[in-house]
């Protein structure tokens, strides 16, 4: 097998780099539930100003959060979600209910998030063309970089 000094090129990699950092979800989680003040979000997420101010600063350049004045004296700023923000909410959802199954060893649920039918909303990952569930075994990946199969780089 060929040495590569890059590793896989792969989506979810360069959606991490982005969105990975320590915070940056915890930013998404708040504006998601209409905490886009920025001492809403120091408070909520406990986070360092400064760290959070470069995280909510390369959101913005990213196109996934809106940055506007609501007052002028002193300037403050409100963070909101763009379309590219919004379509990050799933994920939010996805891992709020992995934690709540996985992590909570018992422990009431810190949150439930209730659907407009007015039950609690549990997320399903389903395929958008058959309407099915998603399943491990289901599923087949086909690589799609050139020089890569699905065990790593080619010979």
């Amino acid at each position: 097998m060929a040495a590569t000094k890059d590793p896989r090129p792969c989506s979810i990699a360069d959606a991490l780099a982005l969105v990975g950092e320590k915070y940056s979800l915890l930013v998404m989680r708040e504006v998601c539930l209409g905490n886009g003040r920025f001492d809403q979000l120091v408070r909520n997420i406990g986070a360092p100003r400064d760290v959070l101010a470069t995280r909510l600063r390369r959101l913005v350049d990213a196109g996934i959060l809106t940055k506007r004045v609501y007052s002028e004296r002193p300037q403050r700023f409100e963070y909101r979600a763009t379309q590219a923000g919004l379509e990050l909410e799933p994920v939010l959802w996805t891992l709020k209910e992995w934690g709540d199954r996985h992590l909570r060893d018992g422990a009431g649920l810190p949150m439930v998030v209730e659907h407009r039918c007015g039950n609690e909303m549990v997320p399903v990952v389903t395929c958008r063309a058959c309407g099915d569930e998603v399943r491990h075994g289901d599923l087949t990946a086909h690589p799609q970089a050139p020089g890569w199969t699905i065990t790593g780089p080619v010979a």
